[in-house]
């Protein structure tokens, strides 16, 4: 997929600086900044990489510049207070990102172009820089000046004097180590150079978009020394920055990188460009273990979101193995039944979700979609687990977790928050839902209803659940369904009582593989998601017609809790609306036809804001639904790419011509933004 953005487009620099880029290299590491080459996050660095102690910013930025005859040129920008300087922006032609973000100044009549990516399995970023100059064109030099935060990415650093400011020489470039515990910096280029050691601080960078979230945004960078190397016309230079030595040759490196980045795309089509999005979030971490990353930048890895995400980034993605090992390894950590919500390296990992394990029985049974040979496989590996988590609640596994005399599940108390929609402030439930809430119900019915299945199919007339599914199912309707404005269900049943604010977890009654809700009423939920949450982006987590929706996502860390799910729409619940949308319609090209052009923004415009190819973690609940969040998110990807695939299966004649127009508005943005043509979209699959 390529985007590629005019000199015009990034001139605008108040749209310019919200169009992010993410490269990754399945370790963890990232990295990423603006379309200027310009951070306006903390967690925007050019190599952060991922240790046994988390994400670490390693090399901010750089300060470049080109030189000659007295006169120096600087082609790179940050923001420092108040002022965008060096003013490198001016000079930037063009902006493109396909396999890797590639910048394009011109300074008169010298043309300078700057390439990154990342090497996979390793923690090093390359760059190259092209350089062609007109005639009477002065000697020019390349001037490289690395600033460096060596902090956690959630952190800020300022000028101190515990950082080591010692480099050492290589044949090829420097080496520095700033503080103990920390991975020494490698920096190496293929070109002539010399290297000038000249520790300093560079104070009061700024990051508006920190501001904006109502958290610290100024720090200091520190700078090592300079790089500086002679320009030919028409020669490549070649800088590396790595955790460890660059023994090989960077030329071949560069050329083996994009070759093999090249190999690895997912082929023409919106499924290509999900499924390239997709791989990015399946990592192997620090110590080997296979991990689901929930999103870039700042989030880790939680049970909850890699279940849920799972069959998109890999059973429906061509990455089967690594779903397989990861559900293994979920498998292994379960304790009296519950799976961790939140992975550690150090094996300490969190136990504090009520719906993990039960999103365990459905990635099985995603897999067992796409792989019904399977069968032998899912005994062997997975029913020993099933069982344990089906025991597990039944006996009650803590955190006021149990089933109570009606069959219902019920999860949590008033000072905990154990559902998808756990948001808090200083302790505080900002969307309390303890009780029996209703997706909870639907995904204990999936669950006992699947084992019930599998112990039918491996003979096991000991596992007896059938009674229990009957009377479950009873008392499901009976506490939560709601006969007024057509019918819906309500969200949590409570001590007596029946909330029955319109939330989007009643479509789990619907969509799930062994649906709770009778087939009769199904079609009313399915209406009233569509009527009061739908939106071109997602789906509301609340009715605007409720006195509590907040219609904008906002402010500082506090007033942001408070809308989370207070309306906040939510890209990644589009793939189980989706199913419970193909499995109520009487009408199936229809129902496709009207729910992808009403997703139109999201794969046409959204794609080419935010972070750029991907699909953000969250939207205002309002017009103009301005995207917030996670500018790349594992379940927003994953879901979008499981509902294409299931639409694009269900009514193939109305996709195709879908995505002829999809491709249209991508080469022609309605905004006017110059976003480029989608090579992928413009020849679909």
């Amino acid at each position: 997929m390529r985007f590629s953005f005019d000199k015009a487009a990034c001139q605008n620099t108040r749209r310019a600086l919200r169009k992010e880029w993410l490269l990754t290299n399945g370790l963890g590491d990232y990295a990423s900044s603006s379309i200027l080459c310009c951070n306006t996050r903390k967690y925007h660095g050019l190599l952060t990489v991922n240790t046994k102690h988390g994400r670490h910013v390693l090399l901010s930025t750089l300060e470049e510049s080109v030189a000659g005859a007295g006169k120096e040129f600087f082609i790179s920008t940050r923001q420092h207070p108040e002022v965008i300087h060096p003013g490198g922006h001016q000079y930037l032609e063009r902006f493109q990102l396909e396999d890797r973000p590639v910048f394009e100044y011109r300074i008169g009549d010298v043309k300078i172009s700057r390439e990154m990516l990342l090497t996979p399995g390793v923690s090093r970023l390359a760059a190259r820089y092209s350089f062609q100059s007109g005639p009477g064109t002065p000697q020019l030099r390349l001037v490289l000046k690395p600033l460096l935060a060596f902090r956690h990415f959630h952190s800020l650093t300022h000028a101190n004097p515990a950082l080591n400011t010692a480099t050492s020489p290589l044949d090829n470039g420097f080496a520095i180590a700033p503080y103990t515990g920390l991975p020494t910096l490698y920096v190496q280029t293929n070109a002539k150079h010399e290297f000038s050691p000249s520790p300093d601080w560079y104070y009061n960078v700024e990051y508006f978009q920190e501001a904006e979230r109502g958290f610290p945004d100024l720090e200091d960078l520190f700078l090592p020394g300079v790089l500086s190397i002679p320009l030919k016309d028409g020669q490549d230079v070649f800088v590396t920055f790595g955790t460890t030595p660059c023994e090989e040759d960077i030329k071949k490196l560069w050329k083996r990188e994009c070759k093999r980045a090249q190999a690895g795309r997912n082929g023409p089509g919106l499924v290509g460009v999900l499924g390239e999005a997709a791989r990015q979030f399946c990592i192997s971490t620090p110590s080997r273990r296979p991990a689901v990353l929930a999103g870039y930048h700042w989030f880790d890895s939680w049970s909850r979101d890699t279940l849920i995400s799972l069959p998109g980034l890999t059973f429906l993605n061509g990455e089967t193995e690594f779903g397989l090992k990861t559900l293994r390894q979920i498998a292994g950590a379960l304790r009296n039944g519950l799976a961790p919500n939140y992975f550690v390296e150090d094996g300490d990992n969190a136990y504090n979700s009520a719906d993990a394990a039960l999103w365990f029985a459905f990635a099985v049974q995603c897999f067992l979609k796409e792989n019904p040979d399977g069968l032998g496989l899912v005994r062997e590996q997975f029913w020993p687990a099933l069982k344990l988590i089906v025991r597990g609640y039944r006996q009650g596994p803590g955190l006021d977790i149990f089933v109570d005399q009606q069959g219902l599940l019920h999860a949590g108390n008033a000072h905990t928050q154990l559902t998808w929609m756990d948001a808090n402030s200083g302790g505080r439930p900002m969307t309390p839902r303890h009780g029996c809430p209703v997706e909870i119900n639907a995904l204990w019915y999936n669950t006992l209803a699947f084992t019930d299945y599998l112990a039918n199919r491996f003979r096991e007339p000991d596992w007896e659940a059938t009674d229990a599914l009957r009377d479950m199912r009873a008392a499901f309707f009976e506490h939560f369904w709601v006969a007024r404005e057509g019918g819906h269900l309500g969200d949590v049943w409570r001590n007596g009582m029946l909330d029955q604010s319109i939330r989007p977890n009643q479509i789990f009654a619907v969509s799930l593989p062994y649906p709770v809700l009778e087939e009769r009423y199904q079609p009313s939920v399915v209406e009233c998601v569509r009527n009061r949450l739908l939106t071109p982006f997602g789906l509301r987590t609340l009715s605007p017609a409720n006195p509590a929706y907040k219609g904008l996502y906002e402010g500082g860390p506090e007033e942001r809790d408070a809308a989370y799910h207070q309306g906040t729409v939510w890209p990644w619940l589009l793939g189980h609306y989706g199913d419970a949308l193909l499995r109520t319609a009487w009408d199936m090209q229809g129902a496709v036809s009207g729910l992808l052009d009403t997703l139109t923004p999201l794969f046409s415009d959204h794609l080419a804001d935010a972070g750029l190819g991907c699909i953000s973690e969250i939207f205002d609940a309002s017009p103009p639904y301005r995207p917030n969040g996670c500018i790349h998110q594992a379940w927003s990807v994953a879901e979008c790419l499981r509902l294409v695939l299931r639409l694009k299966k269900a009514a193939p004649a109305e996709y195709e011509y879908w995505e002829k127009l999809l491709a249209l508005r991508l080469a022609n943005p309605p905004s006017g933004d110059t976003a480029g043509v989608c090579r992928a979209l413009m020849t679909p699959a």
